[in-house]
């Protein structure tokens, strides 16, 4: 019968000071940021870079309200903390070019006039062979008939082709 009993309020108690989990959670996001700003963008995948922070560090964070913390409140405490930092972060980049620039790429050309830009290939450790890859995805053949190709914030590869091209 002790099995069935339960109690609440142990369920929900902090032992862990509120502002003590706010900063462990901005300093971890924060962190992260910096580091995933500092890998080749391709290695994000589909997401942008602050938003693989957050579903990362929100799982983390779920992950710990069931048993990592010892209460659901510290998990909540930090999810909202967590939350409340990727909203500030996105309005500010939105209303400020430079943390815009902080926490986005700028897009990375690797093809100009049908001729790659090797040095920046290096950079996103993109070969040769993956970027024909994604001309042939996209239905090109050649990449002479592509203009401009272009790593973008969140890993994947723009291209304008020239004029008369496919």
């Amino acid at each position: 019968m002790e099995l069935l009993q339960m109690n609440l309020a142990e369920l929900f108690r902090t032992e862990t000071p509120v502002l003590e989990l706010v900063l462990r959670a901005s300093i971890l996001y924060l962190g992260i940021l910096f580091l995933l700003r500092i890998v080749p963008r391709r290695t994000g995948g589909e997401l942008a870079t602050i938003d693989l922070l957050f579903v990362v560090l929100i799982a983390e964070a779920a992950t710990h309200s069931f048993g990592g913390y010892s209460s659901i409140t510290e998990g909540f405490i930090v999810i909202l903390t967590l939350m409340v930092l990727n909203y500030i972060i996105n309005l500010l980049s939105y209303y400020s070019p430079f943390i815009e620039k902080l926490i986005s790429y700028p897009p990375l050309l690797v093809v100009r006039d049908g001729k790659l830009l090797r040095r920046n290939m290096r950079r996103e450790f993109l070969t040769e062979e993956e970027l024909m890859e994604f001309l042939r995805r996209e239905g090109i053949e050649d990449v002479k008939d592509v203009k401009a190709a272009h790593v973008e914030a969140d890993g994947h590869i723009s291209f304008i082709t020239k004029k008369g091209s496919s």
